[in-house]
């Protein structure tokens, strides 16, 4: 059983608090070239290339409101009929897409992201998933994983009911804190009686999973208020949980400048609230999977961690490993072979490209043999907490040790803190470590010398 008193470590915390990946991929998008040749992608997604299965992303950028704290890339409007020519070209790229790939190939994994999926219409959704099935083979409910966002303000009981007839089965909530002072502060007014009846909705209607966001850093918020959010979130019992830390970032993000700065909790108050997380929701059986995400026991997280088949991907934490990733939609990030390519991120060349009837892909990295091994080592590090030597000795004919001899004597000092452990032959996250696992990561990434690491969030 994972305690607070071995997991949470204060001292190491603080001293090995620094700005660094969050290891959606490696390499990271700092990465991606402007300069990338689209053919690469299409190579290797030759229907000939690969037999996985494909996990289609869907971004939908519009948002009726924006929340000060937020970094996405979204389209603030009230003008519901923006969506209209949106969906339209989502429908079209799908053709586009499909016509590059093996559409044989099953979907088990598809995830609607923003920006607010429910910001669309029921009539909008409805026909966005009889796209994605007339050109692809998804799953059936009970072997797929299809998953939405929704934001509890824009998403009655009957909407939840009507995306669980689209075939939506897992629901992913953002609610951030339920106090009402922080929720002013953020521009976010969410009562807890709008999450409860998304929850209670989504429970009745059969979805497999709830997820819950939470991000603790924000204006206002103190030890005790966001202990009374953890509770109230306990009580709610969600099957997983997100508790992201703020990055306050406002010369990258202007939005986050609309919040006065003095209102932030301080350092040691975010680490006691860091506390209290890891306090209250390991207290109240959840597994602490890793980063910044907590599971019940039977959720599909913690059972994938358990069985060493959990992944990593640009929507996080994954049960699906090594899937295709097809992305639509403008700043979509698609992940193909060892090929990364992203999607154009203004609304307006977006939609130019695909009215030429083109794939919308501007800047992407193709993954040198190098980075291949290296992207290995980071995810089974982020997901599964160790490293088997022989297992990549295996599959890339390298001796470890000779390889990363550099990296394992810098990891001397982790291990001096407890962090680690080294073996001959294996590597291993102690218990102190999961919560650093990211700065242990790191010292795998040969790109960190070239990368502004400002641009990154706090590993704490």
């Amino acid at each position: 059983m994972t305690t607070a008193n071995t997991l949470f470590r204060p001292d190491l915390l603080a001293k090995y608090n620094a700005n660094g990946p969050r290891y959606t991929s490696y390499p990271t998008a700092l990465q991606f070239r402007d300069a990338f040749d689209p053919a690469d992608y299409l190579r290797a997604a030759d229907p000939g290339a690969s037999a996985t299965d494909l996990s289609l992303y869907f971004h939908i950028p519009f948002c009726d409101t924006v929340c000060f704290y937020c970094g996405c890339n979204k389209v603030a409007t009230k003008n519901r009929a923006h969506a209209r020519p949106y969906v339209e070209h989502l429908k079209r790229e799908m053709a586009l897409q499909a016509a590059c790939f093996d559409t044989r190939r099953p979907v088990s994994q598809l995830h609607w992201g923003g920006g607010t999926p429910t910001f669309l219409s029921h009539d909008e959704m409805a026909e966005l998933m009889a796209t994605a099935h007339e050109h692809f083979t998804l799953l059936p409910d009970t072997e797929g994983e299809y998953s939405i966002e929704v934001d509890p303000r824009e998403a009655s009981p009957e909407t939840v009911a009507h995306l669980r007839t689209l075939g939506f089965n897992r629901l992913s909530l953002g609610v951030q804190d339920f106090d009402p002072v922080v929720q002013q502060a953020i521009n976010r007014i969410q009562p807890l009686e709008m999450t409860a009846s998304v929850m209670q909705a989504a429970r009745d209607t059969g979805f497999h999973s709830i997820g819950v966001d939470l991000i603790y850093g924000l204006p206002h918020q103190t030890v005790d208020s966001f202990s009374r959010t953890l509770d109230t979130m306990i009580e709610l019992a969600p099957d997983r949980l997100s508790v992201f830390a703020y990055a306050h970032m406002p010369q990258l993000f202007k939005m986050q400048r609309q919040m006065d700065e003095a209102t932030l909790p301080s350092p040691d108050v975010r680490l006691t609230i860091l506390q209290r997380v890891v306090e209250r929701l390991t207290g109240a059986g959840y597994v602490y999977i890793g980063m910044d995400h907590f599971a019940l026991p039977t959720d599909e997280l913690a059972r994938a961690q358990a069985q060493c088949t959990l992944h990593r991907n640009f929507q996080g934490y994954s049960t699906r490993a090594e899937c295709d990733l097809i992305g639509f939609g403008a700043s979509s990030i698609g992940k193909v072979g060892d090929v990364y390519a992203q999607n154009i991120k203004d609304l307006p060349g977006y939609a130019a490209a695909i009215d030429a009837g083109k794939l919308a892909i501007t800047r992407g990295v193709r993954l040198t043999a190098d980075d291949r091994l290296r992207r290995d080592v980071i995810t089974q590090l982020m997901c599964n907490l160790e490293l088997r030597f022989d297992e990549f000795e295996a599959a890339y004919g390298i001796r470890f040790a000779d390889t990363f001899e550099p990296e394992l004597e810098r990891l001397r000092g982790f291990e001096q803190d407890g962090l680690v452990s080294i073996g001959g032959s294996t590597l291993e996250v102690q218990m102190a470590g999961r919560m650093l696992v990211r700065n242990i990561a790191m010292v795998f990434d040969r790109y960190l010398g070239q990368q502004a690491l400002e641009r990154f969030s706090r590993t704490v």
